[in-house]
Protein backbone atom coordinates (compact mmCIF):
# COMPACT_ATOMS: atom_id res chain seq x y z
CA UNK A 1 0.00 0.00 0.00
CA UNK A 2 2.12 3.18 -1.06
CA UNK A 3 -0.43 5.44 -1.46
CA UNK A 4 -2.62 6.36 1.57
CA UNK A 5 -6.46 4.80 1.13
CA UNK A 6 -9.35 5.72 0.09
CA UNK A 7 -12.53 4.22 1.39
CA UNK A 8 -15.98 5.10 0.20
CA UNK A 9 -19.62 4.66 2.32
CA UNK A 10 -23.23 5.98 0.58
CA UNK A 11 -22.34 9.81 2.38
CA UNK A 12 -18.79 9.76 2.85
CA UNK A 13 -15.03 9.39 1.97
CA UNK A 14 -12.58 8.20 4.26
CA UNK A 15 -8.88 9.92 3.41
CA UNK A 16 -5.98 11.64 4.59
CA UNK A 17 -5.80 13.87 6.74
CA UNK A 18 -4.78 17.58 5.26
CA UNK A 19 -3.43 20.58 6.43
CA UNK A 20 -6.44 22.35 5.08
CA UNK A 21 -8.44 20.70 7.59
CA UNK A 22 -6.99 21.65 10.58
CA UNK A 23 -9.44 24.96 11.29
CA UNK A 24 -12.06 22.40 11.06
CA UNK A 25 -10.09 19.99 12.86
CA UNK A 26 -9.71 22.86 16.15
CA UNK A 27 -13.08 24.20 15.56
CA UNK A 28 -15.04 20.66 16.20
CA UNK A 29 -12.49 18.93 18.21
CA UNK A 30 -12.94 22.16 20.29
CA UNK A 31 -16.31 21.51 21.11
CA UNK A 32 -16.54 20.44 25.29
CA UNK A 33 -19.70 17.67 24.19
CA UNK A 34 -16.83 15.98 21.61
CA UNK A 35 -14.12 15.87 24.58
CA UNK A 36 -16.69 14.45 26.87
CA UNK A 37 -17.08 11.70 24.71
CA UNK A 38 -13.81 10.88 23.77
CA UNK A 39 -10.93 8.80 25.81
CA UNK A 40 -8.11 11.04 25.15
CA UNK A 41 -9.27 14.36 23.17
CA UNK A 42 -7.63 17.38 25.05
CA UNK A 43 -9.37 20.64 26.01
CA UNK A 44 -9.01 23.04 25.26
CA UNK A 45 -7.84 21.59 21.65
CA UNK A 46 -5.45 23.99 19.95
CA UNK A 47 -4.20 24.23 16.66
CA UNK A 48 -0.79 22.42 17.68
CA UNK A 49 -3.04 19.10 19.01
CA UNK A 50 -4.64 19.04 15.04
CA UNK A 51 -1.36 19.55 13.88
CA UNK A 52 0.07 16.71 16.15
CA UNK A 53 -2.93 14.38 15.42
CA UNK A 54 -1.95 14.87 12.11
CA UNK A 55 1.63 14.28 12.36
CA UNK A 56 0.60 10.91 14.21
CA UNK A 57 -1.85 10.25 11.17
CA UNK A 58 0.84 10.48 8.87
CA UNK A 59 3.61 8.64 10.57
CA UNK A 60 1.50 6.03 11.33
CA UNK A 61 0.44 5.59 7.68
CA UNK A 62 4.38 5.45 7.58
CA UNK A 63 4.96 2.43 10.28
CA UNK A 64 1.47 0.62 8.74
CA UNK A 65 0.81 0.76 12.47
CA UNK A 66 -2.12 3.37 12.47
CA UNK A 67 -4.63 3.87 10.07
CA UNK A 68 -6.28 7.47 11.04
CA UNK A 69 -8.76 8.94 8.18
CA UNK A 70 -10.25 11.97 7.68
CA UNK A 71 -14.20 11.64 7.29
CA UNK A 72 -15.50 14.03 4.73
CA UNK A 73 -19.08 14.37 3.00
CA UNK A 74 -19.04 12.76 0.09
CA UNK A 75 -21.13 15.64 -1.74
CA UNK A 76 -18.54 18.43 -0.63
CA UNK A 77 -15.82 17.05 0.68
CA UNK A 78 -16.24 18.74 3.68
CA UNK A 79 -14.43 17.32 6.93
CA UNK A 80 -16.82 16.46 9.68
CA UNK A 81 -14.54 13.78 11.81
CA UNK A 82 -11.84 11.04 12.24
CA UNK A 83 -11.96 7.51 11.95
CA UNK A 84 -9.13 5.02 12.56
CA UNK A 85 -7.57 1.59 13.79
CA UNK A 86 -4.82 1.63 15.77
CA UNK A 87 -2.74 -1.92 15.21
CA UNK A 88 -1.47 -4.44 17.78
CA UNK A 89 0.74 -6.09 15.10
CA UNK A 90 2.08 -9.17 17.07
CA UNK A 91 -1.37 -9.91 17.38
CA UNK A 92 -3.20 -9.43 14.34
CA UNK A 93 -5.86 -7.04 15.71
CA UNK A 94 -6.52 -3.23 16.05
CA UNK A 95 -8.43 -1.25 17.84
CA UNK A 96 -11.25 1.01 16.44
CA UNK A 97 -11.46 4.85 17.01
CA UNK A 98 -13.78 7.73 15.75
CA UNK A 99 -15.35 11.16 16.71
CA UNK A 100 -18.03 12.95 14.59
CA UNK A 101 -18.54 16.65 14.73
CA UNK A 102 -21.89 17.39 16.85
CA UNK A 103 -23.47 19.47 13.72
CA UNK A 104 -23.98 15.71 11.83
CA UNK A 105 -24.40 13.53 15.02
CA UNK A 106 -27.63 11.13 14.74
CA UNK A 107 -27.13 10.96 10.71
CA UNK A 108 -25.70 7.67 11.09
CA UNK A 109 -22.68 8.73 9.11
CA UNK A 110 -20.56 7.09 11.70
CA UNK A 111 -22.26 4.02 11.01
CA UNK A 112 -21.48 3.78 7.26
CA UNK A 113 -17.86 4.74 8.33
CA UNK A 114 -17.50 2.43 10.60
CA UNK A 115 -18.74 -0.03 8.57
CA UNK A 116 -15.99 0.91 5.83
CA UNK A 117 -13.36 0.49 8.23
CA UNK A 118 -14.15 -2.54 9.77
CA UNK A 119 -14.19 -3.67 5.94
CA UNK A 120 -10.85 -2.23 5.29
CA UNK A 121 -9.51 -4.01 8.46
CA UNK A 122 -10.56 -7.58 7.44
CA UNK A 123 -10.32 -7.28 3.41
CA UNK A 124 -7.24 -5.10 2.86
CA UNK A 125 -5.62 -5.29 6.35
CA UNK A 126 -6.28 -9.09 6.98
CA UNK A 127 -6.81 -8.60 10.73
CA UNK A 128 -8.45 -10.80 12.77
CA UNK A 129 -10.04 -9.29 15.59
CA UNK A 130 -10.98 -5.63 15.58
CA UNK A 131 -12.03 -3.83 18.80
CA UNK A 132 -13.87 -0.85 19.99
CA UNK A 133 -14.25 1.15 23.74
CA UNK A 134 -16.62 3.58 24.75
CA UNK A 135 -17.21 5.33 27.74
CA UNK A 136 -20.55 4.33 29.38
CA UNK A 137 -21.78 8.04 29.19
CA UNK A 138 -21.61 8.01 25.39
CA UNK A 139 -24.60 5.03 24.66
CA UNK A 140 -24.85 6.58 21.12
CA UNK A 141 -20.94 5.05 20.19
CA UNK A 142 -22.44 1.49 21.60
CA UNK A 143 -25.24 2.03 19.03
CA UNK A 144 -22.85 2.07 15.87
CA UNK A 145 -21.12 -1.02 17.43
CA UNK A 146 -23.93 -3.03 17.59
CA UNK A 147 -25.60 -1.80 14.20
CA UNK A 148 -22.25 -2.89 12.86
CA UNK A 149 -22.31 -6.43 13.95
CA UNK A 150 -20.03 -5.88 17.13
CA UNK A 151 -20.01 -7.83 19.81
CA UNK A 152 -19.88 -6.84 23.20
CA UNK A 153 -17.01 -8.66 25.63
CA UNK A 154 -16.65 -6.79 28.53
CA UNK A 155 -17.09 -3.44 30.69
CA UNK A 156 -14.23 -1.66 32.51
CA UNK A 157 -14.84 -0.07 35.95
CA UNK A 158 -13.03 3.20 36.48
CA UNK A 159 -10.85 1.76 33.56
CA UNK A 160 -8.98 4.84 32.46
CA UNK A 161 -7.75 8.38 33.72
CA UNK A 162 -9.63 11.53 31.84
CA UNK A 163 -7.45 14.17 32.21
CA UNK A 164 -9.72 17.47 32.83
CA UNK A 165 -8.33 20.72 32.83
CA UNK A 166 -11.14 22.34 34.15
CA UNK A 167 -11.22 20.63 37.50
CA UNK A 168 -8.74 19.64 40.24
CA UNK A 169 -8.86 15.99 40.09
CA UNK A 170 -8.68 13.79 37.39
CA UNK A 171 -12.05 11.34 36.62
CA UNK A 172 -12.17 8.07 36.20
CA UNK A 173 -13.61 6.85 33.28
CA UNK A 174 -15.81 3.62 32.77
CA UNK A 175 -15.63 1.69 29.52
CA UNK A 176 -17.60 -0.71 28.01
CA UNK A 177 -15.18 -2.68 25.06
CA UNK A 178 -16.77 -4.11 21.77
CA UNK A 179 -15.41 -6.99 19.06
CA UNK A 180 -15.63 -8.48 15.40
CA UNK A 181 -13.44 -11.31 14.69
CA UNK A 182 -13.37 -12.04 11.26
CA UNK A 183 -15.07 -14.68 10.73
CA UNK A 184 -17.97 -12.62 12.90
CA UNK A 185 -17.34 -9.99 9.81
CA UNK A 186 -17.98 -12.74 7.48
CA UNK A 187 -21.00 -13.72 8.53
CA UNK A 188 -22.03 -10.64 9.25
CA UNK A 189 -21.16 -9.70 5.56
CA UNK A 190 -23.44 -12.49 4.39
CA UNK A 191 -26.46 -11.42 6.74
CA UNK A 192 -26.49 -7.62 5.47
Amino acid sequence: MGEFPQLVAKRLILDQIKPADISAIVSYAGNIKIVENTRSMPHPYHEEDAISWMNMANQGFKNKDNYIFAMRLKDTHAFVGGIGLTLDIQNNRAELGYWLAEGYWNRGLTTEAVQAILQFGFEELNLNKIIAVYITTNAASGKVMIKNGMVKEGEFKDHDVKKDHTIADDQYVSLIQYRMLKSEYELFKVER
